[in-house]
């Protein structure tokens, strides 16, 4: 039987999504199932490094912590598409964890991304969902990127050839998070607004009685449910988003545990667990 998926998106770069997959997975390894994170394409120079006989693979440092949280190892299937910045908006590509090219944006998105890009996504995710109870999919930056809709193999694209119940994530401290998630709902497709089965909202700071009036308000235009409002968290594991390196001193991976489950019970105490589970992932009582 193939494993269950859900799919964490979010309304802009920085949102949280790292954070709320990481902290979903350990949640979700302590009800007993057999998780995994996966994400397509990511773009991060914090590398994580596989040792495959003789040779290195590498994926982003992001998924081998989410691995950390799932209690497993790291595996190259786990990000098979790693872009590396190299500045002057070209990138070396990673594929499968080794160097496949250096591309510019233009020749990333003519002659790769759909081409072998997309396949060899689908095929490490297949493969995922053979050996695991549930995979944890993050999504990069925001589906609602309309000028790259159509290249856009880390959200919807993925999310629709899969039929992955997708998690929306906003970021309220920055502002125009409400907005952000009427946003994104009114640009996205209506089959893409179908697998959206809720919101999160992610670095609240204060009493969320406040909200209340947004909260009924958003949920009416866009008939989803606010699933929970996340407190702000510091975070001191490694972040790929460069919008969030102010978050304070990273600390070793020997204290990766326990920073993980400290995020999982931040998350946790504000959302309806069984909910997410039984209702949107479709997972078994355990």
């Amino acid at each position: 039987m193939k494993a269950k998926i859900l799919m964490i998106q979010g309304t802009s770069s920085g949102a949280g999504k790292s954070t709320i997959t990481t902290g979903l997975c350990r949640i979700l390894s302590d009800l007993g199932y057999r998780v995994v994170p996966f994400k397509a394409q990511n773009m991060s120079s914090d590398v994580h490094r596989i040792k495959s006989n003789s040779k290195f693979q590498e994926i982003a440092l992001a998924q081998a912590i989410q691995a950390k949280a799932c209690r497993i190892r790291p595996n190259i299937k786990m990000n098979p598409i790693l872009l590396k910045p190299q500045g002057n908006y070209r990138s070396r590509v990673m594929l499968n964890g080794y160097f496949h090219s250096e591309l510019n944006v233009k020749q990333y998105y003519g002659t790769f991304v759909l081409q072998k890009g997309f396949p060899a996504a689908i095929k490490a995710l297949e493969n995922l969902r053979k050996e695991n109870d549930v995979v944890v999919i993050e999504g990069a930056g925001s589906p609602a990127e309309v000028n790259i809709s159509k290249y856009d193999i880390s959200n919807m694209l993925l999310a629709n050839r899969v039929k992955a119940p997708i998690i929306l994530v906003a970021d309220i401290e920055r502002g125009g998070c409400f907005a952000a998630l009427v946003g994104t709902m009114r640009l996205l497709a209506p089959g893409d607004r179908k697998l959206v089965k809720g919101f999160l909202i992610n670095k609240f700071r204060g009493d969320v009685t406040i909200l209340n009036a947004a909260v009924n308000r958003v949920e009416r235009i866009t008939r989803k449910k606010i699933l929970g409002i996340i407190p702000k968290i510091q975070i001191r594991l490694p972040q790929e988003d460069s919008l969030d390196n102010h978050l304070g001193p990273k600390i070793p991976p020997a204290k990766w545990n326990k920073e993980i489950d400290s995020i999982a019970n931040s998350i946790r105490s504000e959302i309806h667990v069984r909910e997410i589970v039984e209702d949107i992932i479709g997972l078994d009582r355990r």
